[in-house]
């Protein structure tokens, strides 16, 4: 076998074939590397890669065509059925052969991850495994086309027949797609030659031990076949036909259906088995939280996809998967919109997207949109978007949650409305439904207290004061162990009944706006956009490291020696800091006459004992920190410390309350250098191909004139 190889691994250079084809591979490689990774700055290498997976189906056909057919032209084929070596060694050493040369390109790949990863951090876990599973394609594709070139003698027919073949399977989720979009045997006969599909896990992160299996099944049962046809070539017509005919139908079903069993085992172990997480933030890989509430859980649940399966988000699907294969109460089904398009009905009376789940128990239901399971952000002077988290382990373990307490474990939370308080933003809204609170308006006016179902209340930067009955009511609701969270707004002094809230926890209000000396502490230039330090507390453990966005701000004094009170700082400013008693005609953001002088506190919580009974409140003094465009300035970490706020609050009432963070979605782009741009471009696209094409054209022409 190894003579064989070294043979036609010596054909390959010795003529422009192995040259050309390891030269068209790295062009059009070259050229989506300098297009998406060099210039665009992606860390990714897989988008590359599946953007030239289509080159395959053209490039192979001419690396194989002449692996068996160019032998039976030239009648050589007849010294290798005549040879001692066994068929099988001769087939796969021409294999190998081939696959050396695909290999020779794909190790030049494997390369760029390391050249991105001069400029910045690069996935390699992420990359490699894409090379590994666009390898394993390249390597089934040179099995499919080699069979090819065993059927015929034309070497043109060879090339012709491999692209076919590969083209349908390249092609083969769509054509079943438009078969039908539900599957039926027919579609899952077809499947079985779909190439893509299996690559697409291994481009997304995730190595994919049943696309392993499948790519090998592929190249096995490509390699059986091909020994098969050229044995059958060495019988003669003679009473022996029969025999050897009976016998290669056999083997064949056999090796078919050893194949089929294999394949289906691997795809009944479970994902936690078979997939194996290599993405940077651990995308698809599930939180020991989830792993301990799905351990609790036991009551049958049903999640319905809205969408074809063959049509399903991947990269979902696979987080479902796992969800499955860690609870047998757990179902995950799909159901298609354009066969099924009242199926919603049955849950909410607004249709949602494509790709929502619907998740149902017994009790009650709750609908996942598509849109909740991606977190984008926004660029206002370009007009464009970026995706910038997943929240699919998020949104799914709450509902899972909400969809199987009970009805009194589901905390109320009231929003107080009637003194010009700022409503809760969409992003703050949707986290309370996350964390399964319920959020409600109350106005004090029309009530005699806060309603006794209150697990916490929010007033959100009033602007006219209290009436004295309203704030009673909200003390009183205090002194009985209730919970508050508390935002202020500068602009708006002398609420006095408001602000006696705050003095029954010792709090006070500093006069003036909050600026920041220290350049670290402020974002955009302006000192009173404060990136305040963050305090390490449950209040805000999941923000740790992190920047909180706290722009006009006012601060906070209390008595810190209270005997009955608590108080944990949560945000504060340096020692540099000034409040400005006169923002509107200062002339610096330094220290003036009449201004007070940091450090400060802009956000804390005070926890109050009085006969035996607790109460807590959490009082932040800039108006802006809860709203969307201040949330987005730093990525979602606002929402995350509003989520450790409201779930501290409320925590009394279920403890097994567990709010998954959103987990990055991709890493940060690098920044490459323009003359490197240019260069890695140049180099990866022209240079190297065209030097490999001139190497391959000299030493051709060389050997022809000897």
């Amino acid at each position: 076998m190894f003579a064989i190889f070294k043979r036609e691994i010596r054909s390959y250079f010795q003529t422009v074939v192995g040259w050309l084809f390891i030269a068209a591979v790295l062009a059009l490689y070259g050229l989506y590397f300098y297009a998406y990774n060099l210039r665009s700055g992606s860390p990714y290498v897989s988008y590359s890669l599946s953007a030239v997976s289509f080159i395959v189906m053209i490039a192979v056909p001419v690396l194989t065509m002449r692996s068996f057919a160019e032998e039976r032209h030239t009648k050589t084929d007849q010294l290798m059925l005549t040879s001692p070596v066994p068929l099988g060694k001769i087939v796969f050493g021409k294999y190998l052969a081939m696959v050396g040369v695909f290999s020779i390109a794909m190790i030049v790949v494997a390369l760029t991850p390391l050249f991105l990863s001069i400029y910045g951090s690069v996935p390699l876990g992420e990359s490699y495994v894409a090379v590994l599973g666009f390898w394993l394609y390249g390597c089934a594709c040179i099995a499919i086309g080699m069979l090819m070139s065993v059927v015929t003698e034309s070497q043109v027919i060879a090339a012709v027949l491999g692209f076919a073949a590969l083209f349908l399977g390249y092609m083969m989720s769509s054509i079943t797609s438009m078969i039908s979009q539900s599957g039926n045997l027919l579609t899952k006969i077809l499947n079985a030659y779909d190439l893509y599909t299996p690559l697409d896990k291994f481009m997304n992160g995730c190595l994919d031990l049943t696309g392993v299996i499948y790519f090998l099944s592929v190249i096995g049962i490509c390699l059986f076949l091909s020994c098969q046809l050229i044995q059958k070539r060495r019988y003669s017509v003679s009473t022996k036909k029969i025999a050897p005919g009976a016998f290669s139908i056999g083997m064949i079903v056999v090796a078919f259906a050893i194949a089929v069993v294999v394949n289906l085992v691997a795809n009944e172990l479970p994902s936690t088995v078979t997939a194996i997480d290599a993405t940077s933030t651990k995308l698809y890989s599930i939180t020991d939280t989830t792993k301990d509430y799905l351990k609790t859980l036991d009551q049958d649940v049903n999640i319905y996809v809205l969408a074809a399966e063959k049509n399903a988000d991947s990269t979902l699907s696979e987080t479902l998967q796992r969800y499955e294969d860690l609870s047998g109460h757990v179902k995950v089904s799909y159901v298609n919109p354009s066969t099924n398009p009242t199926f919603f009905q049955k849950y909410t009376t607004d249709a949602p997207t494509s790709n929502s789940l619907i998740v149902a128990s017994d009790a009650r239901s709750r609908v996942i949109d598509y849109n909740d399971i991606y977190e984008y952000s926004y660029d206002y002077s370009s007009y464009s978007r970026s995706l910038d988290g997943y929240d699919a382990e998020g949104q799914i373990t709450s509902a899972l949650q909400y969809v199987t307490k009970d009805s009194s474990e589901l905390p109320v939370v009231y929003e107080i409305t009637g003194h010009g308080e700022t409503s809760l933003s969409g992003g703050f809204s949707e986290a309370i439904e996350k964390a399964n609170m319920t959020l409600t308006e109350l106005t004090l006016l029309k009530e005699e207290a806060v309603p006794d179902d209150a697990s916490a209340i929010i007033i959100n930067a009033p602007t006219s004061d209290f009436s004295a009955d309203d704030a009673k009511k909200v003390t009183d609701y205090l002194e009985k162990g209730g919970k508050a969270l508390i935002t202020t707004n500068f602009q708006y002094k002398d609420l006095t009944n408001f602000e006696s809230i705050l003095k029954a926890y010792g709090i006070e209000r500093v006069d003036g706006i909050v600026m920041e000396n220290d350049s670290s502490y402020y974002y955009n230039n302006i000192p009173y956009y404060l990136l305040p330090e963050v305090e390490s507390s449950d209040y805000t453990s999941s923000v740790s490291g992190k920047y909180i966005f706290a722009p006009y701000s006012e601060a906070f004094s209390y008595d810190g020696s209270s005997d009955n009170v608590t108080y944990t700082a949560l945000l504060q400013t340096t020692d540099k800091a000034v409040s400005k008693i006169d923002a509107d005609n200062a002339t610096t953001s330094e220290k003036e006459d009449g201004d007070i002088e940091g450090p400060f506190t802009i956000a804390l919580a005070a926890a109050k004992t009085e006969n035996d009974t607790s109460s807590q409140v959490v009082v932040a003094g800039s108006m802006e920190l809860f709203t969307d465009s201040t949330d987005q300035i730093v990525s979602g970490s606002n929402v995350s410390m509003f989520t450790d706020i409201m779930t501290n609050l409320t925590s009394g009432e279920d403890d097994n309350t567990s709010v998954i963070p959103v987990k990055d979605y991709k890493m940060s782009t690098i920044t490459i250098t323009s003359i490197s741009t240019i260069i890695g471009g140049l180099a990866a696209s022209i240079f190297i191909p065209v030097v490999l094409i001139i190497i391959g054209v000299v030493i051709w022409a060389v050997r022809r004139k000897k």
